[in-house]
């Protein structure tokens, strides 16, 4: 863990795709801005008056759901939003991992920070100071429909605040709560009108999910244009394909970066030099290798319209009711996650077919009669070991467990609440299989990589160009270079952490600078 991160300040306005992970991975000290204070004080006012009126208000002085007609008596209201949260803290299965439920309590925090939601500052306030002692809810897999928020993950979170629940502290030791707000010197919060649906009610889960995915295939993708190239590169592939002139003939803006990425990474490089002659008789390369550009060029636009979608939520108030800037208090449909869960899905269509493409890359490595000339599965000793053949089968059998997570879930609505919510998002279900398939495509690449590294050392004497020979170098700090079989899982293992921690992607960059 990073502790030296630099702070997170929130404003009433958006907080960064940046700030989030900064806060989620690295534990970055959370702020809050003077200014969004004053609002939310501003804000609590408008709350307080309506807690009186002998109108009922939903969310107010009204039950919540299908018991919003309810009228619920003043000397009821504490114990009604305390049992608002207990109830809704029905998650149910394996935890969910720290940084996302860091993340979603770091949006929830910037809606609170609004002035939107009628919290009191005293709220806004410990939920910071949860954060910052790196306290972090117990949150279970499933729980979530994505819509009326993300409420069971959002409520285990605001049952801490209470000084219930589970938690894990900045070690991961497992805590009740209260032991672990007493450690921390914070007083759990005693929830007021309106207290308890404002912690409970936004698309945070699925939100988080959703930026930390886009970070991670800003690299990945970039990633893929290198393995990609090691994989042109093994298999006498032609870089003529990613020139500029061609690519210009299309301009679709994830193509042209991805063949510009192509084409920097096989400039120079001997092997590619090696057949350009009038003796090599290949018309045209393979689509795994030629339309490769086309393919992650297409999922980098993916990912980019992801992050508008990202940060327009990013720069949301989202609850239900809201207290608007004139000072009404309404009620709204805006925590129905469809905007993310879409993008979400669309997100899983895209890495799936990175990978799949990334697949047939290392296939046609393996294949004596599509590898030109290299050995058969780039065994040792053809017969006696099988090389590689199996590394394939651990990215087929990958591959097609993305395929089938590329279904969407959005597509799904149950009915809840007796059919008040009687259609809801399953965003939190699309960004839950996301990250599976976010990591999917990681463990793909990295066997490609490494299959690709083996078969450049393989056509020796001919040397591999300076960037992909920086990146098969990397490679070989844990994975040695051709032989007789070896146990293939720890090399596995040791160049996906390679590829996740950021390494290969480095070292290409130490030879050409930034990749597009």
């Amino acid at each position: 863990m990073n502790t030296a991160s630099p702070t997170v300040t929130l404003h009433a306005g958006a907080p960064s795709i940046a700030d989030l992970v900064a806060v989620a991975r690295s534990h970055a000290p959370v702020v809050l801005g003077e200014d969004a204070l004053d609002g939310v004080s501003r804000s609590r006012r408008i709350i307080e008056d309506l807690a009186s009126d002998v109108e009922p208000h939903y969310g107010i002085s009204t039950g919540f759901g299908a018991l919003a007609t309810t009228f619920i008596s003043d000397d009821r209201r504490r114990q009604l939003q305390q049992s608002l949260v207990r109830s809704h803290a029905a998650g149910s299965g394996p935890e969910v991992e720290r940084e996302v439920i860091r993340g979603l309590m770091t949006l929830r925090l910037s809606t609170l920070m609004t002035g939107r939601t009628g919290v009191r500052p005293i709220v806004v306030e410990t939920y910071a100071a949860v954060l910052n002692a790196g306290i972090t809810p117990v949150v279970y897999e499933h729980g979530s429909l994505g819509c009326s928020g993300d409420l069971a993950p959002l409520a285990h979170c605001a049952l801490t605040l209470m000084g219930e629940g589970n938690a894990r502290t900045r070690d991961g030791e497992l805590v009740d709560s209260a032991t672990a707000l007493r450690a921390a010197g914070i007083a759990p919060v005693l929830l007021a009108e309106k207290e308890g649906l404002a912690l409970i009610n936004g698309t945070d889960g699925m939100l988080s999910m959703l930026s930390l995915a886009i970070t991670d295939l800003d690299a990945l993708l970039q990633t893929a244009d290198i393995s990609a190239a090691m994989s042109v590169e093994s298999l006498l592939g032609t870089d003529a394909v990613f020139a500029a002139d061609l690519a210009a003939l299309r301009p679709q803006r994830g193509q042209t970066a991805s063949a510009r990425n192509l084409a920097r990474l096989l400039e120079a490089s001997p092997i590619v030099q090696s057949h350009k002659g009038p003796e090599c008789t290949r018309v045209q390369d393979a689509y795994s290798l030629r339309c490769a550009p086309q393919v992650h060029g297409a999922a980098r636009d993916t990912v980019d319209h992801a992050r508008l979608v990202a940060e327009r939520e990013l720069a949301s108030a989202v609850d239900n009711p809201v207290v608007t800037l004139d000072g009404r208090v309404e009620s709204n449909g805006n925590f129905h996650g469809a905007p993310v869960a879409y993008v979400l899905d669309f997100l899983a269509i895209a890495v799936a077919d990175v990978a799949s493409m990334s697949e047939r890359r290392i296939d046609r490595m393996l294949d004596q009669h599509r590898n030109a000339g290299l050995p058969p599965f780039l065994a040792h000793e053809v017969g006696v070991d099988s090389g590689l053949m199996i590394a394939q089968y651990t990215a087929a059998g990958i591959v097609s467990e993305l395929k089938r997570m590329a279904v969407p879930a959005s597509v799904d609505s149950i009915p809840s609440s007796a059919m008040q919510e009687d259609h809801v998002s399953m965003g939190w279900a699309a960004g839950r299989k996301l990250r599976r398939a976010v990591d999917g495509l990681a463990q793909v690449l990295a066997i490609e990589v490494m299959t690709a590294a083996r078969a450049v050392d393989l056509r020796a004497p001919l040397q591999a160009g300076p960037a992909t020979g920086a990146v098969r170098d990397t490679v070989r700090t844990v994975v040695p270079g051709p032989g007789a079989d070896r146990f293939l899982a720890p090399e596995i293992a040791a160049v996906t952490e390679l590829v996740t921690d950021g390494s290969i992607l480095q070292a290409a960059r130490r030879v050409l600078g930034d990749l597009d």
